[in-house]
């Protein structure tokens, strides 16, 4: 299937001349990194596999105008992971304020039923706290928190002064902080300052 072992630009340039084996090595490279990152801001792994594909499908749509960062496509995935995760957010709010309008008898199921793990409970805490952020914030949030890179990279990805990412950063730690201890009590909140539960 081609070389294993080259980089994302090799992988990226031999894409954009037509080798589909390229591209499929791309997928292969980062789609678990993209799934967890998607899982992480939707809280549901069938949404999470939905907005994966999208972001694939998003990086072949527009890989005219791509920009690598430091040689990797990931930083791109990424970003486009959360802004997708994001319009999906907002569809699915839009279709359940949409069925919660519709009149219901007795015998007709609710339309999302209770969250039944602890696990899930909590993933939908965060998701739900990721929510509460703006597009900016959410992208910064993604790339340092969960994807682990440092504000200074971050920042370079998102094309903002480090000082401005730093900034930025605190003010979104502090309303996610306040939007997990409002649905779930304090013990999340310590995951967004890098502590494991």
């Amino acid at each position: 299937m081609g070389n294993l072992t080259s980089d994302d630009g090799q992988l990226w340039r031999r894409s954009l001349e037509g080798a589909g084996e390229a591209f499929a090595v791309l997928f292969d490279r980062h789609r678990d990194r993209v799934f967890r990152h998607a899982y992480r801001l939707s809280g549901n792994r069938h949404d999470a596999e939905d907005i994966m594909s999208t972001a694939f499908l998003e990086l072949w749509r527009c890989r005219r105008k791509v920009r690598l960062v430091d040689g990797s496509v990931l930083p791109w995935l990424l970003v486009t992971t959360t802004n997708v995760a994001r319009n999906s957010g907002r569809a699915a709010f839009r279709y359940r304020r949409l069925l919660n309008s519709l009149p219901r008898t007795e015998d007709v199921p609710a339309a999302f039923g209770e969250v039944s793990h602890h696990d899930e409970a909590v993933d939908r805490s965060v998701a739900t706290a990721l929510g509460t952020l703006n597009a900016l914030d959410l992208q910064l949030v993604s790339l340092v928190v969960f994807e682990e890179y440092t504000i200074a990279a971050a920042a370079s990805i998102l094309e903002m002064s480090p000082a401005a990412a730093k900034s930025r950063m605190h003010r979104a730690r502090q309303r996610m902080k306040t939007a997990i201890n409002g649905a779930a009590g304090p013990e999340p909140a310590a995951a967004l300052e890098g502590e494991l539960p």
